[in-house]
Protein backbone atom coordinates (compact mmCIF):
# COMPACT_ATOMS: atom_id res chain seq x y z
CA UNK A 1 0.00 0.00 0.00
CA UNK A 2 0.89 3.05 -0.54
CA UNK A 3 2.59 5.22 2.36
CA UNK A 4 1.43 8.79 3.52
CA UNK A 5 3.47 11.25 5.27
CA UNK A 6 1.98 12.17 8.69
CA UNK A 7 0.19 15.08 7.58
CA UNK A 8 -2.63 16.37 10.35
CA UNK A 9 -5.49 19.40 10.47
CA UNK A 10 -6.58 19.38 6.78
CA UNK A 11 -9.86 21.02 6.28
CA UNK A 12 -12.65 19.14 3.78
CA UNK A 13 -9.78 18.36 1.48
CA UNK A 14 -10.50 18.36 -2.45
CA UNK A 15 -8.78 15.76 -4.47
CA UNK A 16 -7.91 17.09 -7.93
CA UNK A 17 -6.55 14.25 -10.50
CA UNK A 18 -4.71 13.86 -13.68
CA UNK A 19 -2.65 11.16 -15.51
CA UNK A 20 -0.05 11.36 -18.56
CA UNK A 21 -0.95 9.00 -21.44
CA UNK A 22 -4.48 8.26 -23.50
CA UNK A 23 -6.46 10.94 -21.14
CA UNK A 24 -4.29 13.73 -21.46
CA UNK A 25 -4.49 15.05 -25.57
CA UNK A 26 -1.58 18.00 -25.66
CA UNK A 27 -1.00 17.17 -22.11
CA UNK A 28 -3.19 19.95 -21.09
CA UNK A 29 -4.87 17.89 -17.59
CA UNK A 30 -1.42 16.84 -16.07
CA UNK A 31 -0.47 20.65 -17.24
CA UNK A 32 -2.97 21.94 -15.15
CA UNK A 33 -2.10 19.66 -12.02
CA UNK A 34 1.68 20.91 -12.94
CA UNK A 35 0.32 24.65 -12.39
CA UNK A 36 -1.43 24.20 -9.20
CA UNK A 37 1.41 21.65 -7.85
CA UNK A 38 3.55 25.13 -8.40
CA UNK A 39 1.27 28.20 -7.51
CA UNK A 40 -0.42 26.78 -4.44
CA UNK A 41 3.13 25.18 -2.95
CA UNK A 42 2.27 21.61 -2.97
CA UNK A 43 4.00 18.80 -1.00
CA UNK A 44 4.49 15.61 -2.22
CA UNK A 45 3.20 13.74 0.73
CA UNK A 46 3.38 10.19 -0.72
CA UNK A 47 4.00 7.99 -3.94
CA UNK A 48 2.61 4.71 -5.45
CA UNK A 49 5.64 1.93 -5.87
CA UNK A 50 6.12 1.81 -9.32
CA UNK A 51 7.55 -1.96 -9.39
CA UNK A 52 3.70 -2.80 -9.37
CA UNK A 53 2.10 -1.13 -12.21
CA UNK A 54 4.43 0.17 -14.46
CA UNK A 55 6.10 -1.54 -17.70
CA UNK A 56 9.80 -0.01 -17.30
CA UNK A 57 10.39 -0.83 -21.25
CA UNK A 58 7.52 1.79 -22.08
CA UNK A 59 7.35 4.14 -19.41
CA UNK A 60 11.86 4.13 -18.60
CA UNK A 61 13.36 5.54 -15.95
CA UNK A 62 15.54 8.40 -16.27
CA UNK A 63 18.91 9.77 -15.26
CA UNK A 64 19.93 13.40 -14.67
CA UNK A 65 21.88 15.45 -12.13
CA UNK A 66 20.34 17.11 -9.00
CA UNK A 67 20.36 20.63 -7.70
CA UNK A 68 23.60 19.26 -5.86
CA UNK A 69 25.62 17.86 -8.45
CA UNK A 70 24.79 14.31 -7.73
CA UNK A 71 23.50 11.68 -10.21
CA UNK A 72 20.21 10.27 -9.56
CA UNK A 73 17.75 7.71 -11.56
CA UNK A 74 14.16 9.02 -11.35
CA UNK A 75 11.50 5.99 -11.58
CA UNK A 76 8.02 6.81 -13.12
CA UNK A 77 5.52 7.31 -10.54
CA UNK A 78 1.82 8.74 -9.46
CA UNK A 79 2.53 10.83 -6.60
CA UNK A 80 -0.23 12.55 -3.87
CA UNK A 81 0.72 16.01 -3.30
CA UNK A 82 -1.37 18.60 -0.69
CA UNK A 83 -1.47 22.41 -0.56
CA UNK A 84 -3.53 25.37 0.96
CA UNK A 85 -4.36 27.80 -1.76
CA UNK A 86 -4.20 31.09 0.29
CA UNK A 87 -7.81 32.78 0.57
CA UNK A 88 -9.38 29.22 0.09
CA UNK A 89 -11.45 27.51 3.24
CA UNK A 90 -10.05 24.14 2.69
CA UNK A 91 -7.18 22.03 1.02
CA UNK A 92 -6.23 20.47 -1.69
CA UNK A 93 -4.55 16.94 -2.38
CA UNK A 94 -3.34 16.72 -6.11
CA UNK A 95 -2.57 13.62 -7.99
CA UNK A 96 -0.41 14.10 -10.55
CA UNK A 97 1.07 10.76 -12.28
CA UNK A 98 0.73 8.43 -15.38
CA UNK A 99 -1.48 6.04 -16.62
CA UNK A 100 0.02 2.64 -15.19
CA UNK A 101 0.50 -0.48 -17.24
CA UNK A 102 -0.81 -3.12 -15.21
CA UNK A 103 -3.21 -3.67 -12.07
CA UNK A 104 -5.28 -0.64 -12.88
CA UNK A 105 -7.88 -1.67 -9.74
CA UNK A 106 -5.33 -1.86 -7.72
CA UNK A 107 -3.80 1.42 -8.98
CA UNK A 108 -6.78 3.19 -8.18
CA UNK A 109 -7.68 1.52 -4.78
CA UNK A 110 -4.23 2.38 -3.56
CA UNK A 111 -4.57 6.04 -4.49
CA UNK A 112 -7.97 6.31 -3.49
CA UNK A 113 -6.90 4.52 0.49
CA UNK A 114 -4.31 7.59 0.32
CA UNK A 115 -6.50 10.21 -0.40
CA UNK A 116 -8.98 8.52 2.14
CA UNK A 117 -6.39 8.34 4.81
CA UNK A 118 -5.63 12.63 3.98
CA UNK A 119 -10.13 13.00 4.50
CA UNK A 120 -10.38 13.90 0.54
CA UNK A 121 -14.09 13.37 0.32
CA UNK A 122 -14.75 14.92 -3.10
CA UNK A 123 -12.44 13.91 -6.27
CA UNK A 124 -12.59 15.66 -9.26
CA UNK A 125 -10.10 14.41 -12.50
CA UNK A 126 -8.89 16.25 -15.32
CA UNK A 127 -8.87 14.76 -19.04
CA UNK A 128 -8.26 16.09 -22.20
CA UNK A 129 -9.15 14.39 -25.53
CA UNK A 130 -8.44 15.42 -29.23
CA UNK A 131 -11.69 16.67 -31.01
CA UNK A 132 -12.95 18.91 -34.12
CA UNK A 133 -12.88 21.79 -32.66
CA UNK A 134 -11.32 25.13 -33.87
CA UNK A 135 -8.33 26.64 -32.13
CA UNK A 136 -9.28 30.32 -32.43
CA UNK A 137 -12.46 30.00 -29.86
CA UNK A 138 -12.72 28.96 -26.72
CA UNK A 139 -11.74 25.32 -25.54
CA UNK A 140 -14.42 23.30 -24.65
CA UNK A 141 -14.71 21.75 -21.51
CA UNK A 142 -17.20 19.05 -20.46
CA UNK A 143 -18.15 18.61 -16.52
CA UNK A 144 -20.39 14.82 -15.63
CA UNK A 145 -20.77 13.04 -12.55
CA UNK A 146 -22.59 10.09 -11.79
CA UNK A 147 -23.94 11.95 -8.87
CA UNK A 148 -27.39 13.80 -9.35
CA UNK A 149 -27.07 15.70 -6.45
CA UNK A 150 -23.17 17.42 -8.25
CA UNK A 151 -24.98 17.16 -11.65
CA UNK A 152 -27.52 19.46 -10.33
CA UNK A 153 -25.58 21.71 -7.95
CA UNK A 154 -22.38 22.05 -10.61
CA UNK A 155 -24.72 21.92 -13.64
CA UNK A 156 -22.79 19.01 -15.28
CA UNK A 157 -23.97 16.54 -17.36
CA UNK A 158 -24.50 12.76 -16.79
CA UNK A 159 -21.85 10.78 -19.03
CA UNK A 160 -23.19 9.18 -22.01
CA UNK A 161 -20.23 7.64 -23.31
CA UNK A 162 -19.45 3.88 -24.47
CA UNK A 163 -16.34 2.58 -25.79
CA UNK A 164 -13.22 1.67 -24.80
CA UNK A 165 -11.82 4.32 -21.81
CA UNK A 166 -8.63 4.91 -19.64
CA UNK A 167 -7.18 5.62 -15.95
CA UNK A 168 -9.48 8.12 -15.54
CA UNK A 169 -12.61 6.67 -16.59
CA UNK A 170 -11.18 3.42 -14.43
CA UNK A 171 -10.95 5.72 -11.56
CA UNK A 172 -14.23 7.58 -11.70
CA UNK A 173 -15.43 4.14 -11.42
CA UNK A 174 -13.74 3.20 -8.34
CA UNK A 175 -15.08 6.36 -6.76
CA UNK A 176 -18.83 5.47 -7.86
CA UNK A 177 -18.13 1.77 -6.25
CA UNK A 178 -16.57 3.21 -3.20
CA UNK A 179 -19.59 6.35 -2.79
CA UNK A 180 -16.81 8.56 -3.13
CA UNK A 181 -18.41 12.15 -4.97
CA UNK A 182 -16.61 12.24 -8.08
CA UNK A 183 -16.40 14.83 -10.79
CA UNK A 184 -14.78 14.97 -14.33
CA UNK A 185 -13.58 17.92 -16.64
CA UNK A 186 -12.83 17.14 -20.17
CA UNK A 187 -10.95 19.73 -22.19
CA UNK A 188 -11.45 19.63 -26.10
CA UNK A 189 -8.17 19.82 -27.42
CA UNK A 190 -7.80 20.88 -31.54
CA UNK A 191 -6.87 17.56 -33.07
CA UNK A 192 -4.89 19.22 -35.79
CA UNK A 193 -2.14 20.40 -33.28
CA UNK A 194 -2.10 17.81 -31.24
CA UNK A 195 1.63 18.06 -30.09
CA UNK A 196 1.88 19.35 -26.68
CA UNK A 197 1.87 21.99 -24.37
CA UNK A 198 -1.57 23.33 -25.36
CA UNK A 199 -2.00 26.19 -22.67
CA UNK A 200 -5.57 26.87 -23.70
CA UNK A 201 -6.55 23.92 -23.11
CA UNK A 202 -4.74 24.13 -19.53
CA UNK A 203 -6.06 27.41 -18.90
CA UNK A 204 -9.77 26.33 -19.58
CA UNK A 205 -9.23 23.50 -17.64
CA UNK A 206 -8.29 25.60 -14.72
CA UNK A 207 -11.02 27.76 -15.35
CA UNK A 208 -13.29 24.90 -14.34
CA UNK A 209 -11.46 24.58 -11.34
CA UNK A 210 -11.87 28.36 -10.09
CA UNK A 211 -14.95 27.72 -10.64
CA UNK A 212 -15.66 24.71 -8.57
CA UNK A 213 -14.15 26.27 -5.91
CA UNK A 214 -15.29 29.37 -6.05
CA UNK A 215 -11.82 30.82 -5.98
CA UNK A 216 -8.83 32.71 -8.11
CA UNK A 217 -5.92 30.59 -8.95
CA UNK A 218 -2.84 33.07 -9.97
CA UNK A 219 -2.50 32.73 -13.65
CA UNK A 220 1.16 33.70 -14.34
CA UNK A 221 2.10 33.22 -18.27
CA UNK A 222 -0.52 31.05 -18.99
CA UNK A 223 -2.43 33.45 -20.61
CA UNK A 224 0.22 35.00 -22.81
CA UNK A 225 1.42 31.24 -23.37
CA UNK A 226 -2.01 30.50 -25.11
CA UNK A 227 -1.83 33.86 -26.73
CA UNK A 228 1.14 32.99 -28.16
CA UNK A 229 -0.01 29.22 -29.30
CA UNK A 230 -2.70 30.58 -31.19
CA UNK A 231 -0.73 32.82 -32.69
CA UNK A 232 1.26 30.13 -33.74
CA UNK A 233 -1.50 28.25 -34.96
CA UNK A 234 -2.35 30.98 -37.12
CA UNK A 235 1.47 31.28 -39.03
CA UNK A 236 1.15 27.59 -39.96
CA UNK A 237 -2.62 27.27 -41.17
CA UNK A 238 -1.96 30.53 -43.25
CA UNK A 239 0.44 28.42 -44.88
CA UNK A 240 -1.57 26.20 -45.83
CA UNK A 241 -4.44 26.72 -47.76
CA UNK A 242 -6.24 23.15 -47.11
CA UNK A 243 -5.49 24.04 -43.42
CA UNK A 244 -6.87 27.02 -43.12
CA UNK A 245 -10.22 26.45 -45.23
CA UNK A 246 -10.98 23.71 -42.80
CA UNK A 247 -10.33 25.73 -39.89
CA UNK A 248 -12.84 28.23 -41.23
CA UNK A 249 -15.43 25.62 -41.77
CA UNK A 250 -14.47 24.05 -37.92
CA UNK A 251 -15.28 28.29 -37.28
CA UNK A 252 -18.27 28.16 -39.17
CA UNK A 253 -20.38 24.81 -37.57
CA UNK A 254 -18.90 25.83 -34.11
CA UNK A 255 -20.85 29.23 -34.55
CA UNK A 256 -24.05 27.95 -35.38
CA UNK A 257 -24.36 25.39 -33.18
CA UNK A 258 -23.48 27.62 -30.32
CA UNK A 259 -26.64 29.52 -29.15
CA UNK A 260 -26.29 33.46 -28.31
CA UNK A 261 -27.51 32.84 -24.50
CA UNK A 262 -25.12 30.14 -24.09
CA UNK A 263 -22.22 32.46 -25.21
CA UNK A 264 -23.78 35.02 -22.76
CA UNK A 265 -23.22 32.56 -20.19
CA UNK A 266 -19.71 31.91 -20.71
CA UNK A 267 -18.70 35.57 -21.26
CA UNK A 268 -20.45 36.03 -17.63
CA UNK A 269 -18.09 33.22 -16.10
CA UNK A 270 -15.35 34.54 -17.59
CA UNK A 271 -15.86 37.84 -16.11
CA UNK A 272 -16.75 37.15 -12.78
CA UNK A 273 -13.16 35.29 -13.07
CA UNK A 274 -11.57 38.30 -13.67
CA UNK A 275 -12.99 40.04 -11.06
CA UNK A 276 -12.05 37.69 -8.47
CA UNK A 277 -8.83 37.02 -9.74
CA UNK A 278 -8.62 41.35 -9.85
CA UNK A 279 -9.50 41.32 -6.06
CA UNK A 280 -7.02 39.07 -5.03
CA UNK A 281 -3.94 40.43 -6.72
Amino acid sequence: MIEIDDVSGLVDPVVIAAFEGWNDAAEAASGAVDHLLDVWDAQVVGAIDPEDFYDFQMNRPTVGTDPNGHRRLTWPSTQIAVASPPGLHRDVILVRGIEPNMRWRQFCAEILAGCDELGGRLVVTLGALLADTPHTRPIPVTGTSTELELVDRLKLEQSTYEGPTGIVGVFQDACTRLDIPAVSYWAAVPHYVAQPPCPKATLALLGQIEDLLQTSIPLGELPEDARAWERGVNELAEEDEDIAEYVRSLEESRDTAELPEASGEAIAREFERYLKRRDTE
